[in-house]
């Protein structure tokens, strides 16, 4: 069995940045996740998705991040248990929490912290008959490494921030040979700054952009060569693609921590703001996985939910100890 201080499920940034957090208090964490590599969707969907939002980080690749958190975790030496989802949780007599894992892996800690993102996640498919014919074949539900995509023609559907930042990423770098970014809508769920940049690039040649249609249909002999679209005015047209990529979102799904007994609200755990702590004492939800009033899914945001939860969590470990807030540009980074 695997001891430690703090278990955390997740390990993607926040789950990371929490493992850093923790080590400054001197609390030893082990991760756990069902992904075969740290990082979560930021590893595993989008390594080369720029992020925009990172304080003192401009641009950084999601991969970059990724490895800078895994960096800046190392001297406080987490232990991983990858390719494994949390399945069970179990209080021992003395009030320990025991998490199992679909390979019967435990792991034992008086905390848990839940940084499992999105969760369980699967794409949103577009309604078309012969779609699973294509997968793999020039239908991509997510865009891992956008060099297979040089000098081709790439039809990308959706309206959502996923669909405006792919198709000006592929066009702005000259990486796609075409794009063409298909919407069902004349209005964007985006970024007011990714709209008006997708529109500009199509005012200017750069990117194709059909609003006010669907793509119905998919045609080919062994990979994918037509994209029929239908407009809601102009009826059928069809044209060639190598790629077709709708990016839908993903549908969540808590998975097995659903059953915990946990607060549920839509599909996301419940917490008290004042330390993300949930309805069972010793538990804690921070990132994505978590819902509040006026919550925002913002990587930043998970960073500062961690941080404050690793600070009440000390408190129930060390309950005798007082904790006084030391700074990093005082005493800098001591690690095990």
């Amino acid at each position: 069995m695997i001891q430690t201080d703090i278990i955390i499920i997740g390990a993607g940034p926040v789950g990371l940045f929490t493992v850093f957090e923790a080590g400054l208090l001197k609390l030893h964490c082990h991760l756990i996740d069902s992904l075969g590599q740290p990082g979560g969707q930021c590893s595993e969907i989008y390594p080369k998705k720029p992020i925009y939002d990172i304080p003192g980080f401009p641009s950084i690749l999601a991969g970059e991040l990724i490895d800078n958190l895994m960096e800046q975790a190392a001297p406080f030496k987490p232990g991983f248990t990858l390719g494994e989802a949390a399945l069970s949780i179990d209080k021992d007599e003395d009030g320990h929490f025991i998490v199992t894992t679909v390979k019967g892996t435990q792991h034992k800690a008086p905390i848990v912290m839940i940084a499992g993102g999105l969760g369980v996640f699967e794409p949103r498919k577009p309604p078309i008959d012969n779609i699973t014919d294509f997968e793999d074949k020039g239908v991509e539900y997510i865009i891992r490494n956008p060099e297979i995509y040089q000098d081709k023609v790439c039809v990308i559907a959706g309206g959502g921030d996923s669909a405006l930042d792919w198709s000006i990423y592929l066009a702005e770098r000259k990486i796609a040979k075409r794009v063409v970014l298909v919407h069902r809508s004349s209005s964007f769920r985006g970024h007011l700054d990714s709209v008006q940049r997708v529109i500009d690039m199509a005012e200017a040649g750069a990117i194709d952009l059909v609003t006010e249609a669907e793509v119905t249909g998919l045609q080919g002999n062994g990979k994918l060569e037509q994209v029929i679209i239908t407009h809601q005015k102009d009826g059928e047209r069809s044209i060639e693609a190598d790629h077709f990529i709708p990016l839908f979102g993903l549908k969540p799904s808590l998975g097995p921590i659903a059953d915990w007994g946990l607060e549920i609200e839509k599909s996301a755990i419940k917490v008290n703001t004042l330390d993300y702590s949930t309805n069972i004492p010793g538990i804690y939800a921070i990132g994505d996985v978590n819902t509040y009033e006026n919550k925002l899914k913002l990587i930043l945001c998970g960073f500062h939910e961690g941080t404050l939860a690793v600070q009440s969590a000390f408190a129930r470990i060390h309950p005798e100890k007082k904790n006084v807030l030391k700074y990093t540009t005082v005493n800098g980074v001591n690690g095990f």
